[in-house]
């Protein structure tokens, strides 16, 4: 039997859409089973009590460490930003885990030149930005990754992956699963698209490279069959 590709989505709840509309944009292609999960604060009451960073610009800035705890330190999981769109078939990404690795992820050089992005957020310089937006976890191997760890430990150590023993166990991913907009040079074969800064639903930001791509996955999941024997509608 085929397990499904398990997936956990950073949720903010001042941006509740970005879920939504990534999750359509994950489904839609997806040629093997997918269950997605948002990493919700709400949810997370019995295990996450860090307390709030001046520094971070999303709720779910550091539970996304929470992955392995959260699957029981067993099999792979995926974790990405909520202000993305998938262009292609997430299971082409996952079937990129190598068990020589910890942790895979995009690794950037990106050192943004910005003091603030979206909703007025500062804008942080540190090496490795962006790396922990979209990571392939073997959960197995990120054990130091405790709820006690993830609620303690520096925003650095965690977003700089300090918790590996040896940074070799940090796996490459090619830079088109983690395409950043504005940043990186246009790539119309993109296949994960990073609004990092801010996405094209903010008034600044509307004429970004794939806009028209973000607005046209929202108008999709919107989508309701105005006919009763219309594809997809109720019997």
């Amino acid at each position: 039997m085929t397990e499904p590709v398990r997936i956990f989505i950073g949720y903010d709840r001042k941006l509740a859409a970005l879920f939504n509309v990534l999750s359509h944009s994950i489904h839609v292609r997806a040629t093997l089973p997918v269950s997605i999960t948002p990493l919700l604060l709400s949810q997370l009451d019995s295990v996450f009590q860090r307390p709030l960073d001046p520094l971070q610009s999303t709720e779910f800035s550091f539970s996304r460490f929470l992955v392995p705890y959260l699957c029981g330190y067993q099999g792979w999981a995926l974790f990405v930003d909520n202000d993305m769109i998938v262009r292609d078939d997430i299971a082409k990404l996952w079937s990129l885990r190598d068990e020589r690795y910890a942790v895979m992820c995009v690794q950037h050089n990106h050192l943004p030149s910005e003091d603030s992005k979206f909703l007025g957020a500062a804008q942080t310089r540190y090496a490795k930005k962006n790396w922990s937006s979209v990571m392939l976890l073997n959960c197995a191997r990120c054990s130091a990754l405790t709820p006690d760890y993830v609620n303690s430990a520096s925003g650095l150590a965690l977003h700089q992956f300090k918790w590996l023993a040896d940074e070799q166990l940090i796996g490459a991913l090619p830079s088109s699963w983690n395409h950043l907009v504005g940043y990186d040079a246009p790539n119309p074969a993109a296949q994960l698209v990073h609004y990092t800064s801010g996405g094209p639903y903010f008034n600044e930001y509307t004429d970004c490279e794939f806009a028209a791509e973000w607005f046209a996955e929202r108008d999709a999941m919107l989508q309701v069959a105005q006919r009763r024997n219309a594809p997809g509608g109720g019997g």
